[in-house]
């Protein structure tokens, strides 16, 4: 099999139906770039939930209890694991706390000592509000403690705002993939029928249908590879310049994983495989015996 003549009638292909494949290309570009967008967006928004959801912290309240229940407590926590720290706050640190964030005014209050001791809990920032529910649940059962509170409503709001992101992008994102994908189809079958002919000549004198289907292929890989290349520059160019100098906060959106290069590799690489993948599909529905046969 000569590469060189598959990769030239591949490159041919481009040029003979120039219409079709501009299209094909044009598709893919936007599908890879909108993907791009909203997967830079996403993993922002993404980014900045885990951030919320970091400063929701449980607060376990105490009875009036001894030293010796109070490690014990502590201990029951630390067993517990969703809890990623603790932090121990006694009678006289919560006074103290309740003067600095309300200021002199509330200096007879504070003297009373009547605030209990608690301990705040940072918890897994990957548990859902079912767990964290469920943790909370478990907590008010120890002997000792008194309540257990921490911003349910903020966890649930937050965490259905994001699955709903979740599910409309990943729709979206399927969509634009799926009518990509079936544009490189058509194109790559235009093309084929284009050269109904000579692959009836080449099926004639002993070509194989992989030899066949080879240019078709590596059609749809260069297509894919334009596209990619297209859609990395324009990420570039729509966050670095376009979006940076009309919207500000969004210019500075990081980079997935804080690097460049991992989103932009997996840009062109989706790119090529959708390419790959429509011109395989076109070439291996289409090139067969009966349809090559056939006047």
């Amino acid at each position: 099999m000569s590469i060189k003549y598959i990769l030239r009638e591949g490159y041919t292909g481009i040029k003979r139906t120039k219409l079709a494949a501009t299209t094909s290309i044009f598709s893919l570009f936007i599908a890879v770039l909108l993907l791009g967008l909203l997967t830079r967006i996403g993993f922002n928004v993404y980014s900045q939930a885990m951030s919320i959801k970091d400063l929701i912290e449980v607060e376990v309240f105490l009875f009036d209890v001894d030293e010796r229940t109070t490690n014990q407590i502590r201990q029951q926590l630390e067993q517990e694991e969703l809890v990623q720290d603790i932090t121990y706050i006694s009678k006289d640190s919560a006074s103290a706390v309740m003067r600095r964030e309300f200021g002199a005014g509330v200096e007879d209050l504070a003297e009373l000592n009547f605030l209990p001791a608690s301990f705040r809990l940072g918890v897994d920032t990957e548990a859902g509000a079912e767990q964290i529910e469920t943790l909370a649940s478990r907590l008010g059962n120890i002997r000792g403690v008194d309540e257990v509170v921490y911003n349910s409503a903020l966890l649930r709001v937050m965490e259905s705002n994001l699955n709903t992101f979740t599910l409309v992008g990943g729709g979206i994102g399927f969509l634009i993939l799926l009518a990509a994908l079936i544009l490189v189809y058509n194109t790559i079958r235009l093309t084929i029928y284009a050269k109904r002919d000579l692959i009836r000549a080449m099926k004639l004198v002993g070509a194989t249908n992989k030899f066949i289907r080879s240019p078709f292929i590596v059609e749809g890989i260069l297509q894919g590879v334009i596209a990619g290349t297209l859609a990395v520059l324009s990420v570039f160019l729509i966050f670095e310049f376009a979006i940076s100098f009309y919207i500000a906060d969004l210019g500075a959106l990081e980079w997935p994983f804080g690097r460049w290069y991992f989103l932009s590799a997996a840009m062109l690489v989706l790119s090529i495989l959708m390419g790959w993948w429509g011109s395989r599909w076109a070439a291996r529905r289409f090139i067969k015996e009966t349809y090559i046969s056939g006047s």
